[in-house]
């Protein structure tokens, strides 16, 4: 409060001083103005009088003069006209002045004899019975000489009034200003410092003491924003560490082995034995963008970030990708590179940067016209272009060359590409640095032989993956239908009993590594269910008894189209639910550039309006349709309040929206529906596991997801999330490195 008092009264003191100053000179300039324009209406008039007077003064037209005088002298602020001669005698005065200047006759004896020896007017200001007065006074002449001196009176009192004025004016803006302000100011202290720092305070006590704590946003603290960032990262890192440290002492007491960030950690360092790692994708983890005139950086949504991050964290290696923000080149340095996170940097990020027209043609043209659609039994044409092989050749070869340069004074360097946009790169960075242990992970699914051979460059690709030490795949029946691919179409010698291709010298892994999230127990009591969807109900404004939720990129993969009709079939078979059940589908719109995305969504879109339409009544409807990007925070309240989740793909590598919904139950309430043809459905085996394709047996599903007891679901939800926490991103990670770190290799 000593503070905020001191604050207040410095800037009254500083507002009093600045208003004063400002008063004086206002003042003195409104004087002078006031003034000047007085000597020049006095001058105008006494010229004006001058040319009336002066052939009047000797003749016999004493009357005259007294009406010319008389007539003048009724005039603004005009006190009277007098006329004396050069001996200071009065000749002649207006009625009302005549008696002041006989009782003061040396009242203008100045003025009288300034004019006399300058022979120019004068003027000055007199005092008569407390009355301030104006006298501006010039000569007459007579035969060339002075004789005369006529004299302007003016009354003045309206200057020293106005000038008053200024400063009582100036005194109460002063005051109001200082008023307001002293308010502001306490009030922006209290609400911006007072009362975040009793906040953080607070929240760093029930930290500090393991108590439940609400989140805390740092953003919302305008004048302590980065000590209050600083703060709470601390207080974080401090929950984090507390956390951590419980359960390592419980895991110790259960004999559990559960993987940790902590503990991924340590076993890098072991592996790698203090060797980087380089991690190579098409998508970074930090991206840049202008937002206005600030830079806004953030972390694209993305389960390959989540997996890949705490690996790089541990060994301080380097991350390359492309670089696709709109303010990435002004963030990073001249080699394209900067150390992240922002907030702790721990490691490097390289960013390559790709030409529209060549990206185009290597991201949107074979990546995603091609590869996807080849990989994935979703019955959509792959289209292969000679153009787009070219551009996706280039960039690979742009990759490869930026790695060899980082690669330039490692040795033995661990290289983990990611996904595939690279499926030339492990051959290309193996040929230049045969001792760097390289390996691949294909994140989507791997074909069958027969479908695999329409792709017109099917050899190059083979060959360009087996480049790798490594070759990592979701699941074993992806495993398989690589390895059968080789033996189809390339000439080597296959071991499948340790699932090795040995090729040229050169011997590859094919090795399934289901990938996960990163599981959270979470801390303190769980937000009860129905308060989340009733927040979630208003925000949104729909309403229902029961609620169904998927969450997709915008894909044909993804089978949506084919779960709205489940959601219809399954409202047409139980009429009891019509009013009561409603699914949201929270859709990101992706690669739109591809008209077979925007057609596809397109059809998502008519196909909800189409049911809507024909189910809806006046307060409720079947389908939402929520679509943009949202983030996690926008999605977790769906999975909380959610009773059942959709995930329906028609071909999936892994699908982590299945185990992003599961690890958000910690209350054990709800069901997932999943399509057995994701890498999931091989994992989370309490799920309802469905065909997709077949409408009737997804609808069936919803009618048993929506009716089963509860206790069935707990005990259904508690195997799942023991699977989820058990099987975690960090034991994935920890099997990629370990395999990786038991590579032999050449020496160079």
């Amino acid at each position: 409060m000593r503070i905020t008092l001191r604050l207040v009264l410095s800037l009254i003191a500083g507002i009093v001083l600045v208003a004063i100053a400002f008063s004086f000179r206002q003042a003195q300039q409104e004087e002078v103005r006031l003034k000047n324009e007085l000597e020049r209406r006095a001058a105008i008039l006494a010229d004006s009088l001058r040319i009336a007077v002066e052939p009047l003064l000797f003749s016999e037209t004493r009357p005259t003069l007294e009406m010319i005088v008389e007539r003048f002298s009724n005039r603004e602020r005009l006190v009277g006209i007098a006329i004396h001669n050069i001996q200071n005698n009065l000749v002649l005065a207006s009625r009302g002045l005549q008696p002041r200047l006989q009782d003061n006759p040396n009242l203008i004896a100045q003025n009288i004899q300034e004019v006399e020896l300058n022979n120019a007017e004068y003027s000055s200001y007199l005092g008569i019975d407390d009355e301030q007065l104006h006298a501006y006074s010039i000569p007459l002449l007579s035969s060339g000489v002075n004789s005369h001196v006529l004299t302007i009176f003016h009354n003045s009192v309206y200057i020293q009034d106005r000038v008053r004025r200024i400063w009582v004016n100036s005194f109460w803006r002063a005051f109001v200003q200082a008023l307001l302000i002293a308010l502001i100011t306490f009030f922006l202290v209290y609400l911006n410092v007072m009362a975040p720092i009793k906040k953080t305070t607070e929240w760093i006590k029930k930290v500090r003491r393991g108590d439940p704590a609400e989140d805390f946003d740092p953003k919302g603290q305008l004048l302590l924003g980065p000590l209050a960032k600083e703060i709470t990262r601390m207080a974080n890192n401090l929950e984090e560490a507390r956390l951590s440290a419980e359960e390592e002492a419980r895991l110790r007491n259960t004999a559990e082995s559960l993987w940790t960030p902590e503990r991924l950690k340590e076993f890098v360092r072991e592996k790698l034995e203090g060797r980087p790692l380089f991690v190579v994708s098409n998508r970074e983890p930090y991206m840049h963008n202008k937002k206005g005139k600030e830079i806004e950086c953030i972390v694209p949504a993305s389960g390959l970030v989540t997996a890949l991050e705490p690996i790089l964290k541990a060994c301080g290696g380097t991350w390359i990708a492309q670089g696709s923000g709109t303010a990435d080149r002004e963030t990073a340095d001249k080699d394209a590179k900067l150390k992240v996170p922002p907030e702790e940097p721990q490691y490097v990020l390289k960013r390559i940067w790709i030409e529209k027209e060549l990206d185009d043609g290597f991201y949107f043209g074979f990546s995603n016209e091609g590869l996807w659609p080849l990989c994935h039994i979703a019955h959509t044409r792959p289209i292969f272009r000679k153009n787009d092989w070219v551009a996706y050749k280039e960039v690979n070869q742009r990759f490869a060359d930026a790695i060899v340069k980082e690669l330039r004074d490692v040795a033995e360097p661990n290289v983990l590409i990611q996904d595939y946009h690279f499926a030339l790169l492990p051959a290309m960075v193996k040929a230049e640095r045969p001792d760097a242990r390289v390996a691949i992970f294909w994140h989507i699914p791997w074909p069958n032989p027969e479908s695999f051979s329409i792709c017109p460059w099917q050899k190059e690709i083979l060959q360009g993956m087996l480049g790798a030490d490594i070759v990592g795949f979701h699941t074993q029946f992806h495993c398989n239908n690589f390895i059968e691919s080789v033996d189809r179409f390339l000439e080597s010698r296959i071991d499948y009993e340790h699932f090795t291709v040995y090729r040229e010298g050169h011997t590859s892994w094919i090795k399934p590594f289901p990938i996960s999230i990163a599981f959270n127990s979470g801390n303190g009591a769980a937000v009860p269910r129905e308060e989340t969807r009733s927040s979630l109900f208003k925000k949104y404004n729909f309403q229902a008894e029961y609620l169904g939720v998927g969450v997709d990129r915008l894909d044909y993969t993804k089978g949506i189209v084919e779960r709205f009709r489940a959601v219809e079939c399954f409202l047409d078979e139980n009429p009891e639910y019509v009013g009561k059940f409603t699914f949201v589908e929270l859709g990101a719109p992706s690669r739109t550039a591809i008209p077979k995305y925007q057609k596809f969504i397109d059809g998502v879109v008519g196909e909800a309006e189409r049911i809507n339409a024909r189910l809806k009544t006046r307060n409720w409807q079947p389908i939402v349709l929520l679509m943009k990007h949202h983030s996690h925070a926008e999605i977790l309240p769906f999975y909380k309040a959610a009773d059942v989740c959709l995930v329906t793909s028609l071909h999936d590598g892994m699908n982590l929206v299945a185990k992003e919904f599961v690890a958000a139950k910690d209350d054990e309430q709800g069901t997932l529906i999943l399509s057995q043809f994701t890498g999931a459905s091989r994992e989370l085996r309490d799920a309802f596991i469905v065909n997709p394709y077949d409408i009737e047996e997804t609808a069936e599903a919803i009618k048993h997801a929506l009716e089963l007891p509860a206790a069935e679901q707990k005990e259904r939800m508690k195997r799942l999330r023991s699977n989820l926490k058990s099987n975690n991103v960090y034991r994935w990670a920890s099997r990629l490195v370990w395999e990786l770190a038991q590579v032999r290799v050449e020496k160079s």
